[in-house]
Parts: C-alpha cells; sequence; structure tokens
C-alpha cells in the first residue's frame, strides 16, 4: 500500500476495524470493501460499504456492524468524525491534517505520485491504430489512436507491463486495389497515353483510390523503375510482372506516412506487426491446423442469418471454426470460395502469435463499426490460449468535425475525409488529443473546431492547460517577490516545499482542492481497471476548477491572494499547494500524452 494515498490508508484502518468486529472475514468479503467520495459534502468527505458487504459473514445486520464500525473508526488518526448512514454506510469527515498531508508526498514524489501497482507487472498487449496502408490516417483513425496511447499509458501508471503494438494489414484485396491505384499513377508519371477511364476499365472491381497522395508514390515508382514496369508504349503491363514490386514500395511509402501521423501525433509504437509477414511465416496455417487437430474445425453449411446478411455468409460447404464452443452466436468460416484465408482466419494467426509472445491480456482498440467482430475473436482467443489469456475490446465510436456549427468539408488530398494530418495542422496535438479523451470512448462525438481554439471554461484543454500555466506563473511570481523584498533564500524547488509547514491551510477552498488532490492515485487505478482514460480528463477539468475557484479568491480580497510579501510562512504553506496542483497536472496530462504550458500566449 502507498502510504500517502488517502484512500489506501483509510481502507486498511476500515479493514483492521472490520477484523476486530468479524475476526475471521473471508479474503472475498474484504477485496469488496471500498472506500469512496461522498457525494454531498453534508455527508462526509469518504464513505464505506464495509457493514453492508461484510453482515452476512458476520451475521449480523448491516446498521449493528456499522454501528460498532462507527466507535472504532472515530478513534482513528485521520478521522474527525463517523457516522452510520443509510442502509449501512459509514460516512468518515476527516482531519483536515489527513489533507494537508498529502501535499509532502506529491512535492516528494514528483509526476511519479499516484502510480499504482495494481497492475503487479501483468503484461499486457495494447494493439491501436491498425490503420489498412492505403491512404493517409483519418478522424476514425485519430480517435483509436489517442484512445488506445492513453489506455496504454494509464495502464503502465497502474503498474502493469505494457506493449504498445500496431498491426499492419498489408495483405488482401484492398491492398491488390492500391497497387494498382498507384501504377495507375506511375503510368502518369511516365507520361502514358492511357486515360483514368481507359486505366479503370482494365482494373479488377475498377479504381478504388484516387487521392493525390499516391501522386508521389507513382512519381517514385517512375523514378527507380523507369519505364520498366509498362509496355513499350508505356501501356498496362501484365500485373505478374509489376504488381509485387508496386505492392513494396507504395506499402513502405504508405507507412512512412502513417509513421509521421503518429509522430505529430505524439503516438510511438514499440512493435509494428506485418500480415504479409505473418502468413509468409505460415503462423495462420499453423494455428488453423492446431485448431483442426484439436477438432474444433469441420465442413458444413452455415444456416442463413436472421436480417442482414454478413459478407462472410455463403450457402455452401465451407470450412468453419466452431466459435459457439467459446461464447460466439455462430460458427465461423475460415476459407474463401477461392480457397484462400478469410480475414479472421488470418487475424486468429496474429493472435495466435501475440499469445505466444507470453502475454497474459490483449486489448484490441477498434473502430465501433467492428463491434460485431468481437466476440469471434474472444472465442478464437479462448480456443487457442485455453483461458490462459485473456482478450478485451475498446471501441470508438465515430467523430464528426465541425465548424462554425457546419460539417468540414472533405480533404481534397485524401480524396474524400478530413486527414489526421489537416487536424493537427489546425488545432494542434495538444488539443486533439485532450478532446479526443472529453468523452468516452464508445460515445459519438462532435470535435468543434471552433471550442477547442476557444479560451474559456467550455474549452476543457484551455481550461486545464491554463491552470497549470498559473501555478508555474505563482511560482516564477513567488521567486521574484522574495528576491524583491530581500527576504531568506526561497527554497521554492518541489523538495523544499515538502518540508513547509501546511497548518495556516484552512480555508475551504484550499481543502477543497487539496480533497481532488486525494483523488489522484484512486482515478488512476479505477481508470485502469475499467480501461478508461477519459476519466483522467474529467478529473483534470475537476481539479482545474478548484484551483481557478482558488485563484479567483484573491482577486477581490487581497489577503486572500498566494502571496503576502508580510506573511512569508503562510506564503510558503500556499506555494506547496500551488505546486502540489501543478505536478499533478503535470502527471494527469502525461498519461493523456499532452505537453503542459508554462504560460499562456
Amino acid at each position: 500500500m502507498n502510504s500517502s494515498d488517502l484512500y489506501a490508508r483509510l481502507r486498511e484502518t476500515v479493514l483492521a476495524a472490520l477484523g476486530d468486529i468479524v475476526p475471521d472475514l473471508p479474503a472475498d468479503v474484504a477485496a469488496r470493501v471500498e472506500i469512496t467520495p461522498t457525494r454531498d459534502q453534508a455527508h462526509g468527505d469518504m464513505a464505506t460499504n464495509a457493514a453492508m458487504v461484510s453482515a452476512k459473514a458476520a451475521r449480523q445486520p448491516p446498521a449493528k456492524i456499522a454501528a460498532t464500525l462507527v466507535k472504532h473508526l472515530t478513534a482513528a488518526p485521520d478521522v474527525a468524525a463517523a457516522e452510520a448512514a443509510g442502509p449501512g454506510f459509514v460516512n468518515l469527515r476527516l482531519r483536515p491534517d489527513a489533507f494537508r498531508a498529502i501535499l509532502p508526498a506529491i512535492l516528494r514524489g514528483g509526476e511519479s505520485w499516484g502510480d499504482a501497482t495494481i497492475g503487479a507487472g501483468t503484461r499486457i498487449n495494447v494493439e491501436y491504430v491498425s490503420a489498412n496502408p492505403t491512404g493517409p490516417m483519418h478522424i476514425g483513425h485519430c480517435r483509436g489512436a489517442v484512445v488506445g496511447d492513453a489506455l496504454a499509458n494509464l495502464l503502465t501508471k497502474a503498474g502493469y507491463g505494457v506493449t504498445k503494438e500496431y498491426y499492419i494489414n498489408d495483405a488482401g484485396a484492398q491492398i491488390t486495389a492500391l497497387a494498382w491505384a498507384a501504377y495507375w499513377r506511375y503510368l502518369q508519371a511516365i507520361g502514358s497515353p492511357i486515360t483514368e477511364q481507359m486505366f479503370a476499365s482494365e482494373v479488377p472491381g475498377g479504381l478504388q483510390y484516387k487521392g493525390d497522395y499516391l501522386a508521389d508514390v507513382g512519381r517514385a515508382l517512375g523514378e527507380r523503375y523507369q519505364a520498366s514496369l509498362a509496355t513499350p508504349d508505356l501501356g498496362i503491363a501484365p500485373p505478374e510482372l509489376w504488381l509485387n514490386a508496386v505492392k513494396d514500395l507504395t506499402i513502405a511509402a504508405m507507412m512512412t506516412e502513417i509513421r509521421e501521423d503518429l509522430r505529430r501525433l505524439g503516438v510511438q509504437q514499440d512493435v509494428f506487426s506485418s500480415e504479409r509477414a505473418l502468413l509468409a511465416s505460415g503462423a495462420a496455417d499453423a494455428v488453423i491446423a492446431k485448431l483442426r487437430a484439436d477438432g474444433l474445425i469441420y465442413q458444413g453449411v452455415l444456416e442463413p442469418p436472421k436480417g442482414k446478411t454478413p459478407d462472410d455468409w455463403e450457402p455452401r460447404p465451407q470450412t468453419l471454426f466452431q466459435a459457439t464452443r467459446f461464447g460466439d452466436d455462430v460458427d465461423r468460416p475460415l476459407r474463401k470460395s477461392d480457397g484462400s484465408n478469410t480475414y479472421f482466419a488470418n487475424d486468429i494467426g496474429y493472435h495466435a502469435d501475440k499469445v505466444s509472445r507470453g502475454y497474459d491480456v490483449l486489448i484490441d482498440v477498434l473502430g465501433a463499426d467492428h463491434g460485431g467482430y468481437v466476440s469471434r475473436i474472444k472465442a478464437a482467443v479462448r480456443a487457442i490460449a485455453a483461458d490462459a489469456v485473456k482478450l478485451e475490446a475498446v471501441l470508438c465510436q465515430i467523430v464528426h468535425i465541425v465548424k462554425a456549427g457546419q460539417p468540414v468539408r472533405m480533404s481534397k488530398r485524401a480524396g474524400s475525409y478530413v486527414t489526421l494530418r489537416d487536424l493537427l495542422d489546425e488545432v494542434g496535438k495538444d488539443a486533439v488529443r485532450f478532446t479526443m479523451l472529453t468523452r468516452k470512448a464508445d460515445a459519438q462525438m462532435e470535435f468543434d473546431l471552433d471550442q477547442v481554439l476557444a479560451t474559456s471554461r467550455e474549452n476543457p484543454v484551455f481550461y486545464v492547460q491554463y491552470a497549470h500555466a498559473r501555478c508555474r506563473s505563482v511560482l516564477r511570481a513567488a521567486a521574484e517577490m522574495f528576491s524583491r523584498h530581500g527576504l531568506a533564500d526561497p527554497d521554492l524547488a518541489d523538495p523544499d516545499l515538502a518540508e513547509t509547514a501546511l497548518d495556516t491551510l484552512t480555508g475551504e477552498p484550499e481543502l477543497t482542492l487539496m480533497r481532488r488532490l486525494a483523488l489522484w492515485p484512486r482515478t488512476v487505478e479505477s481508470a485502469a481497471i475499467a480501461r478508461e482514460p477519459h476519466r483522467i480528463a474529467f478529473f483534470l477539468y475537476d481539479l482545474a476548477a478548484d484551483f481557478h475557484m482558488l485563484w479567483n479568491r484573491g482577486k477581490d480580497d487581497t489577503t486572500l491572494r498566494f502571496l503576502q510579501p508580510d506573511q512569508p510562512a503562510e506564503t510558503r504553506a500556499r506555494l506547496a499547494l500551488v505546486a502540489a496542483t501543478a505536478i499533478v497536472i503535470r502527471s494527469g496530462l502525461a498519461v493523456m500524452g499532452v505537453t503542459p504550458v508554462e504560460e499562456m500566449r
């Protein structure tokens, strides 16, 4: 237990008191004991459900256990008062010293204060983005990238061993279609007389990718191969003469763009896995052979599904995986009519590869349109890993970009959508990342460009950054004030402020801010357990509101300002609170991948 985590410390106090009442308290009951903040300050600072969850084991009514707990907890060092409430809750009002004691811990621990150990080194693979390398990253990719990256950061802070991964879908029909589109740009680059209409008529399925982003790829192909990939009259050569070469260069070019977009977004993944490489290694065929050997694959005909017919249903004998044995609602085909693997079969191979690398948990961050895919891949992982590895999915809903109340026009360069690069150019990395985390991942959201650039409380990015900038401004002004008034060496570094006497911090706005700071370790744990990084954004907004309220006290009453030249001791205590607030804001922003600002421009 982290002794500077007030909630954890109080929970141990409650468990010790409960142990006196129920000597042989079962471990599973003790695990359900919680300390939570009260919704109404009039009811105290915190509440515990200890009496309610232990009543059955104690064979006593919850109210009786609560009454006994009150007697025990009233004598606890951190507790000023305890009272029974409702059907068996116990509300606790804490001594101001309990909150003031948090500040030295924050100042000494720095941004690592709040780090949790619940992960206990559990190895987690977080796979996110995984955009097909068929064009620039767009807004849909952006949300998954931010959510996945922030979730990985959050899990790391909570003590998990995290690997960030990108799966490159560089095989299949969409890559062949991309290669044809790049080849068309190549023909343009070498001066072919073939028109787009003539070319499209020769392409299986038509010319699917028409964005300007492939023009550079066409020129690069022309520079490398000159006219060798075309016929002597610069016409369309047989695909077997150029398809693989064009695929290789085009995928490499697209991934270079994607990596640059991710870099600008502040995302740097540890592993990039290639579907093509996986297939070449035989991994997909190997896992299918193992599933067959385990009796989990058979030849059969699926019943036609009710409602909308999925793309992978065909009224013919198919190679089927018994997904229903592992929780799916229907068995799933592994081969297409042409004998090649379905995407699902290849994806089983990929997840088997991740399982083989020794992870305890796999987390796939997916677009909401993949919601129906989750049950089948969970079934596959259960079959592969025999429940030794857990697969989780985080679904990200669509994002709508608006400006002046109207949808933003599509990107000319991409051809059909707003690119991530467009958005980054418009508002910058930090605004993009913070805003994408202001709603739960599975909720649809509007990304309002006007609001993101606004300098008001309604813009959470500005509001939180402004709180940090104000903290830093106070600390800079304090150093100048101490020097100007010839006071002793101010020692305003965080570790020095940790030695400051804090008993003058008695005002309700100051205690409100300290109560909020006390929530930080608990917020990290609960957000990590729930896999919900948006909770960090919510916490930071509330923390910023508490700090701005404290700041605004001094606008009308100068005696309430942070800096009082004739009261150095009181000033140092307030500076300790300001510095601790800045530390926690930076710690939260680090999880979100947002850079704190020193001053607002």
